[in-house]
């Protein structure tokens, strides 16, 4: 997330849910900036000894213990947007002993051009725009792409978002093939 300023660039480190509040008007603030980094615009990378932020939201570089940038929460974000789909956490139990992961799921319909409108909150009863959905969709799916360089910057996103700019089918995420074949 880039600030006001155009000498430094705030990393959040913990986007998740809980931390996007709504204004009177429903307009989404971001909250919670206890973990976050500010870097200077010289530097496009931090290394951060400690990891930071929530399991669930947390981009593969965290992990694997590489120098983050502010596309770390780009990746969170990508994990929220499948959420707001769905109307519910991305991943839990099936009901036959196994664990269902929706961004998989997602990810499969919109690259396999099956019916988006599945995979809405049911609570919504199918009342939705479907290319709203599918672009929601496929934009989630670019911004948890497991290689940094291939997700888009959040000015991007909200740029597709908005209708502005145009999203192509994405490549099904290295981090969601793994679940792939259980969906």
């Amino acid at each position: 997330m880039e600030n006001a300023s155009t000498t430094s660039v705030t990393i959040h480190c913990d986007v998740k849910p809980e931390n996007i509040l709504l204004d009177s008007d429903f307009v989404p603030k971001v909250a919670d900036f206890g973990l976050a980094k500010l870097v200077g615009r010289d530097f496009s990378r931090v290394l951060l000894t400690t990891m930071r932020g929530t399991i669930g939201y947390l981009a593969p570089e965290w992990i694997s213990g590489v120098a983050i940038t502010a596309k770390a929460d780009v990746y969170s974000y990508g994990k929220i947007l499948f959420e707001v789909v769905s109307g519910r956490r991305n991943s839990g139990p099936s009901g036959d002993d196994k664990v269902s992961f929706f961004p998989t799921l997602a990810a499969k319909v919109v690259i396999e051009g099956g019916s988006v409108i599945t995979l809405l909150d049911p609570r919504l009863e199918g009342n939705a725009d479907i290319e709203e959905v599918a672009r929601i969709i496929k934009v989630a799916s670019w911004c948890v792409q497991g290689n940094e360089t291939q997700r888009p910057t959040m000015g991007q996103v909200v740029q597709i978002l908005e209708g502005i700019l145009e999203v192509n089918l994405p490549p099904t995420p290295r981090s969601l093939q793994i679940f792939y074949v259980n969906q």
